[in-house]
């Protein structure tokens, strides 16, 4: 898969992430937006940062070159993952400083 494909995938799997946690603190209705970029970009982001730190997820999408499912549902994951973090991060703050 290209780093394109990686980053829309994480950052699509971590807009998911961001709703989910919007709807486990109750903010899904008042920051729907909110929770869906600040998942999106905790999904690309952190995934890529996963991605780093992690070598194999790094050489497993650089790999054959061709379409591996299980590459896919780890990039999702991480993202998902980092995307819902980064979301349940956002919310605390906001309602820390903003109210």
């Amino acid at each position: 898969m290209s780093l394109l494909t990686d980053i829309l995938v994480q950052a699509v799997a971590g807009a998911m992430g961001g709703k989910a946690a919007g709807k486990l603190t109750k903010t899904d209705e008042t920051n729907a937006l909110g929770n869906l970029i600040s998942g999106a970009l905790g999904g690309g982001l952190g995934g890529q940062l996963l991605s780093a730190i992690i070598p194999s997820l790094a050489s497993a999408a650089s790999g054959g070159g061709g379409f591996d499912i299980g590459v896919l549902l780890g990039q999702a994951v991480g993202g998902g993952v980092t995307g819902a973090i980064v979301t349940l991060l956002y919310n605390v703050i906001k309602k820390r400083f903003v109210g």
